[in-house]
């Protein structure tokens, strides 16, 4: 068996989610959007057809939060209480262009 013919091994071009996200499908209907990793590296992604977020740690324990089951009304409300609880590493990337996230980073 060639290293190519490996069981592990992927073929060129392939885009397999990363360990987060593939644990994010899991708990979401929809392929989720990547919001951005918090300030303890845990990564969201977002669902907008169950309105819900996936929150996965970096050792895969994930959870889900509807946000009609929360207290925030918005996915801009969840990305403010993230921000206030544990900080932002990476994102929050959600609605808005490329244009006000360059703006965002001049700040």
């Amino acid at each position: 068996m060639s290293k190519s013919d490996s069981p592990t091994s992927k073929p060129v071009g392939t885009t397999d989610p990363n360990p987060q996200e593939q644990r994010a499908r899991e708990l979401l209907t929809q392929r989720p959007t990547f919001l951005g990793t918090d300030g303890n590296d845990y990564a969201h992604y977002w669902d907008s057809y169950e309105y819900a977020v996936a929150v996965v740690a970096p050792n895969g324990n994930a959870e889900k939060h509807a946000l009609d089951e929360t207290a925030y009304a918005n996915l801009s409300q969840w990305c403010e209480h993230v921000r206030d609880k544990r900080g932002w590493e990476t994102g929050p990337h959600v609605g808005g262009s490329l244009v006000d996230d360059l703006v965002e980073a001049l700040r």
